[in-house]
């Protein structure tokens, strides 16, 4: 659809200690971003390991069909990071 997800993570003694978002994209991509920091700042790395779409979807109060995309876009920008992480300090 063309929505675009910058997420930065700061990571510390495996927790997320501070979690921004850059979002080029519609209102509920750019909702689902910041919902997602919200999520997961604080939080220990094997906890929003398993954070989905459709977790967020529901945070959100629900998502239309049309819509959906912007949960999946949150949640793959976390597994990416997460990767690059794990990847840069394994």
């Amino acid at each position: 659809c063309g929505d675009v997800l910058q997420l930065m993570l700061k990571i510390s003694d495996g927790r997320i200690t501070q979690a921004r978002f850059k979002t080029f994209g519609c209102e509920a991509a750019i909702a689902a971003s910041s919902l997602l920091t919200e999520m997961i700042q604080g939080k220990a790395l094997t906890d929003v390991q398993n954070i989905t779409p459709e977790m967020i979807t529901a945070a959100l109060g629900g998502l239309p069909k049309v819509k959906l995309h912007a949960a999946s876009l949150a949640e793959e920008a976390l597994k990416e990071a997460l990767e690059h992480y794990g990847a840069s300090h394994g």
